[in-house]
């Protein structure tokens, strides 16, 4: 199940980020950009604190969010009913907010037409800043297993995580947040062969 996209015809494994360093790098490169740096780093922050998909995450509306701590969502791709904390992300969603004109109707809006942005463009967001720090394994389940690794480091409930995720198997997540290859690699290092 490893996540793969396609940069410059090479197909690139899909990589959680691991440190609160690499995650505050990319949120620091997705600022760059004067014009949409707030919104670029929004949706990632958003990304990697709910574990959402990235379709779930651009198709948000700004009245789903604003001023509150949480809010129901059903998922796309599972069409399961799912609750999504915001607590640590009200200070954002509120500055962000602000700075969309009134009538707007998704959190994330496209510059062509009503619509929001799209998949494919959010990638090309966070794949770009991922490129800007050396760090080309940067797409977007980067959020979603970012969440998941940095989920499962703290509470070691892996169990939790499959619900949050839909998964059908503990093994499943744990492969898909990179923990069984990290395990491995740790264990071997552990060994002293000779």
């Amino acid at each position: 199940m490893a996540n793969k996209s396609k940069k410059k015809g090479m197909l690139i494994d899909v990589q959680p980020l691991k440190t609160k360093r690499g995650v505050n790098d990319l949120i620091e490169a997705l600022g760059m950009t004067k014009e949409f740096g707030l919104r670029n780093q929004l949706l990632f922050k958003l990304g990697i604190s709910t574990g959402l998909r990235c379709g779930d995450l651009v198709g948000l509306k700004v009245e789903q969010v604003k001023g509150k701590s949480s809010f129901k969502i059903c998922e796309g791709k599972t069409k399961k009913e799912r609750t999504v904390y915001l607590n640590n992300l009200i200070a954002d969603l509120a500055d962000y907010t602000k700075t969309l004109p009134p009538d707007t109707k998704y959190l994330f809006p496209s510059r062509k037409g009503d619509g929001h942005i799209t998949i494919t463009q959010a990638y090309r967001i966070i794949a770009k800043a991922g490129d800007m720090i050396g760090n080309y394994s940067i797409g977007t389940h980067t959020m979603r297993k970012t969440f998941g690794y940095t989920y499962y480091q703290a509470t070691k409930d892996v169990a939790t995580l499959m619900e949050i995720f839909n998964h059908s198997s503990q093994k499943t997540t744990l492969r898909y947040i990179g923990i069984t290859d990290e395990a491995i690699e740790n264990s071997i290092k552990s060994v002293a062969f000779f």
